[in-house]
């Protein structure tokens, strides 16, 4: 399917929670950062049905507001849609927006399980609508740095590696039980909410995965209800106790392609730990390791004496990624809202040209079904194989 004739791009938001707004911000952006791009958002339709939401999107400079997601599926005007709902949302969504001919920028880890985003990748394949996936930890520059270190073969053959995604989002004992917590909404737990991304990076790294074993645990098995619609970070006290249906935490061992090793924790009840996000790829000869929280850094360990040979800290700047589309130099920080607007001209762009540009519906299937196998392997206490 090829793009919208003329340089301007109709844009609904369905959701406009935080994660709506931050694509909201990202459209409204572009043009400052990619002003290159050959289509031009207009924000015209958001979607909700809470309307302190609403009011938040008019604020937003939206055209019109509706409670009624399915009022975008007959509006010949939006032509892209971003699709920014809870779990259980994201296959009816997807489906019904891309059969509708609309191209969407759906966020992880689209639907419950593999089937439902299998169910997604069929429709937008049907149709020939371009899809982007909210796997934004591809677009840090240091990431990118990281990935093209290992493509030139600069840390030699990879061998090993850790992945982290720890948080400490639901630590609190009267964390709001939340849709997250619910198997019937949200599916699995803490896996689709963060260890997606970090099979996500993994995969972006250092190839596919064949086989993973692997162990979770929730510690926290009751939470309190909330008297209203909670915010990721709630605290609920005093309301009844509900059960926790899904997982708090994963480890799991996974074992690529290339004969490459690596460890992948994902935890939403670390105390002490605030968006730890991060890696470290060893290899025959080198070593590569980043951290989210100190996002414009990439250590590096190069060289060839193998033994007492350090780590450098290299601040990405202008060269590495994207950088340049957002800071002049090396050491001035980028943030987390800088990689959604990548995203957002990464899905334009794909809608422009008419062929995929990042991420896609297709990289959301291959981790759903690595998810899908670590939850194989929790539930036979053995290895379990990734399917091609």
């Amino acid at each position: 399917m090829r793009g919208p004739v003329g340089d301007e791009v109709g844009i609904g938001v369905i959701g406009f929670g935080w994660m709506g707004r931050v694509h909201a911000r990202a459209y409204a952006r572009l043009r400052h950062h990619f002003p290159q791009l050959p289509l031009v958002p207009r924000l015209l339709v958001a979607a909700d049905p809470a309307p302190d939401r609403l009011e938040a999107a008019e604020r937003h400079g939206f055209e019109r507001t509706t409670a009624a997601w399915r009022q975008l599926l007959d509006d010949p005007r939006v032509q892209a849609v971003s699709i920014t709902v809870p779990n259980w949302l994201h296959r009816e969504i997807g489906v019904a927006m891309a059969r509708a001919g609309k191209h969407i920028w759906i966020e992880k880890p689209v639907g419950r399980d593999a089937g439902e985003a299998k169910a997604v990748a069929a429709a937008v394949a049907e149709t020939g609508v371009q899809s982007t996936v909210g796997f934004n930890y591809r677009n840090v520059p240091a990431v990118a740095h990281a990935r093209d270190l290992i493509g030139q073969g600069r840390i030699g053959a990879v061998t090993h590696a850790r992945f982290r995604m720890l948080s400490d989002y639901a630590a609190h004992p009267a964390a709001a039980r939340s849709w997250r917590f619910k198997r019937g909404e949200s599916g699995s737990g803490v896996l689709g909410d963060l260890a997606s991304h970090g099979v996500d990076l993994a995969r972006h790294l250092l190839g596919e995965i064949d086989g993973v074993v692997a162990d979770e645990a929730v510690f926290i098995p009751e939470r309190p209800e909330p008297a209203a619609v909670p915010s990721h970070f709630a605290v609920a006290r005093g309301g009844a106790l509900g059960t926790v249906e899904n997982e708090d935490y994963v480890g799991c061992l996974l074992r690529f392609s290339s004969g490459a090793r690596a460890s992948l924790e994902a935890s939403r009840v670390s105390v002490g730990e605030q968006n730890n996000y991060g890696f470290e790829i060893h290899g025959t000869t080198g070593a590569v390791a980043w951290d989210f929280r100190h996002m414009g850094e990439l250590r590096v360990c190069l060289g060839e004496a193998y033994q007492n040979q350090g780590f450098a800290t290299v601040f990405v700047g202008p060269g590495h990624g994207v950088f340049e589309a957002f800071q002049p130099a090396a050491g001035i920080a980028m943030g987390y809202d800088d990689l959604k607007v990548v995203e957002a001209a990464n899905f334009l762009q794909s809608v422009a040209q008419g062929t995929p540009c990042g991420p896609t519906i297709d990289d959301a299937v291959r981790a759903a079904v690595v998810l899908d196998a670590v939850s194989e392997s929790v539930r036979t206490g053995s290895w379990a194989r990734v399917p091609r």
